[in-house]
């Protein structure tokens, strides 16, 4: 992979650069049931649990943020509640498989107990199992870290992305670390990652919520980035970039997707209208992709899209690890 020199550009710069190159496209909203009148959003893209599609997605009322995991499966158009699946008490999920097992995560908050819709703090858990309904917590990140991602390398290694809040001057900025397998997953090897200093405006932030093992050696990166207004309004969009993990070598950040691309819609809260956080990608093979993402904190939408790894594989190579 070529060395890449690269400073940090801001998410206007970025964003006005995608709609300069971006072709015409419209997203479509995902159907749930059985889950009464609350919301689904921050969907993981389907995989696959005892042969049938399944996908993960955060529930809750739209009055709160107390939520929970629900596993739903397609019947009919309509993704419907997976019978007998866990719920978990937690936000944003996300999965992986590692050495053929399923790993799933997601995000624990913590309430101020004098106001019960006021969190103070926040955490990543971990699960994993032979499938689903065998899933079983074994780790747990750090207080005030989200966005924490692992990828099985090709030498057997587990890559891990990290989302540090509140360092180095930043607001939040993405860490990376290797650890030997699962049972090494511990706040200590989190906490020790090397950040990427040079992908996010102090202001503005982002995080990985997906991560590819690419044909040519690089792990591809799907996330987002985000920032606020002179009102305060926040402004989340869909991301990529490709790391080389024998190398520490990455390409700039690139703006995939946005929230104009996906039908109107409702909004969690007014400063969260233009909002789309990054659940997965399918990847189908033939230059497209299909994007799953949480819409306004309020909906789950799909878009296709040109794939946007297949630049990172023909344009880059990976160092070999000499310790493979």
């Amino acid at each position: 992979m070529p060395k890449v020199h690269q400073q940090a550009q801001s998410c206007m710069e970025l964003f006005h650069k995608f709609k300069e190159s971006r072709v015409a496209l419209l997203g479509e909203k995902l159907t749930f049931s059985g889950i009464g009148d609350r919301d689904v959003y921050n969907i993981t893209a389907p995989f696959t649990d005892d042969g049938e599609r399944v996908i993960a997605g955060r529930v809750e009322s739209r009055d709160t943020e107390r939520s929970e995991i629900h596993f739903f499966i397609r019947r009919d158009g309509v993704w419907v509640p997976r019978e007998g699946a866990p719920r978990l008490s937690l936000q944003d999920p996300f999965f992986t498989k590692i050495k053929g097992e399923l790993v799933l995560g997601g995000v624990e908050v913590f309430f101020d107990p004098y106001d019960s819709q006021h969190i103070v703090s926040w955490r990543t858990l971990f699960y994993r199992g032979g499938r689903i309904n065998d899933l079983k917590l074994f780790a747990a990140g750090p207080m005030n870290m989200k966005d924490i991602r692992l990828i099985e390398l090709p030498n057997g290694r587990i890559g891990v992305f990290t989302r540090p809040f509140g360092v180095a001057g930043a607001t939040a900025v993405i860490g990376y670390t290797q650890i030997q397998s699962l049972d090494h997953l511990n706040e200590e090897a989190l906490l020790g990652a090397d950040l990427f200093l040079d992908q996010f405006l102090p202001s503005e932030w982002g995080g990985a919520n997906e991560v590819h093992l690419l044909s040519n050696g690089l792990v591809g990166v799907l996330g987002h980035i985000a920032y606020y207004d002179e009102q305060r309004n926040r402004h989340y969009h869909s991301m990529t970039f490709a790391y080389d993990p024998y190398t520490g070598i990455k390409t700039p950040i690139k703006i995939i997707a946005t929230r104009d691309l996906f039908p109107e819609g409702p909004s969690k809260k007014n400063d969260l209208a233009d909002v789309i956080f990054s659940g997965g990608l399918q990847r189908l093979g033939d230059g497209l992709a299909v994007l799953y993402a949480g819409v306004s904190d309020a909906e789950a939408h799909r878009i296709v899209i040109p794939d946007p790894f297949d630049e990172y594989e023909q344009h880059y190579q990976a160092v070999k690890d000499v310790s493979a």
